[in-house]
């Protein structure tokens, strides 16, 4: 079973963090295996399609059993109602592209990790007014790294990391990290199967060296 973590340590410790979400519940296993292969340890499962919660619920049965160093969190949450049913079933952290006061008070009721997404500086000093110490700066791609450049002085005691079209080559994640991210969000880009490939080494290798790059080793 797996034991108490602070989730926004490991985030810290292991800031590449896969987003995903796909209908089949076998194929969501066998990318978190890949991604935990490829040195994973903090993984964002999507509230996008119809079987999310029984594959969630499938995900978090194998972490458990298998992976119980790996952080397991849901993201797409835009309600309370969605917040408690991924609760109860043993979510580690709340990811939502919005930022609601309701959703900040049943995360911090349940002691759950809540990532509030954000676009303007009106969001983030919300975000930070209830309580958020890391905000998800969504969508990435279009906010840009000069965004966070330029709001990243007016609140010093916030962690950011951007999440929507962060792409997987070094340039782009350098400049990210200079700009001073705490953590990276990777969906399609780091999801994307070489037409040649099979199974899915590929993603454990690509995981590999998205922490590479990221520790710049």
């Amino acid at each position: 079973m797996k034991t108490a973590t602070n989730p926004l340590k490991v985030i810290q410790d292991y800031p590449v963090i896969p987003v995903y979400y796909n209908e089949d519940e076998q194929t969501c296993i066998e990318v978190l295996k890949a991604s935990y292969a490829g040195g994973i340890r903090v993984f964002e499962f999507t509230n996008r399609g119809a079987n999310a919660p029984q594959n969630f619920k499938a995900l978090l049965a194998y972490r458990n059993e298998h992976f119980t160093d790996m952080q397991l969190g849901i993201g797409t949450i835009k309600t309370v109602e969605q917040a408690e049913a991924y609760i109860k079933l043993g979510a580690d952290f709340i990811v939502s592209p919005i930022v609601r006061p309701d959703l900040a008070q049943v995360c911090a009721a349940n002691n759950i990790f809540w990532i509030p997404g954000c676009m303007t500086p009106t969001e983030i000093n919300l975000a930070e007014e209830l309580g958020a110490s890391l905000v998800k700066l969504f969508p990435g791609d279009t906010l840009g790294i000069g965004f966070l450049k330029a709001i990243k002085p007016l609140f010093p005691n916030l962690k950011f990391m951007p999440t929507g079209g962060v792409d997987v080559n070094k340039e782009n994640i350098d400049s990210w990290l200079n700009a001073g991210v705490t953590a990276l969000g990777f969906g399609s880009k780091l999801f994307m199967k070489p037409e040649d490939a099979s199974g899915y080494s590929w993603l454990t290798e690509r995981c590999q060296l998205l922490i590479k790059l990221v520790n710049k080793k």
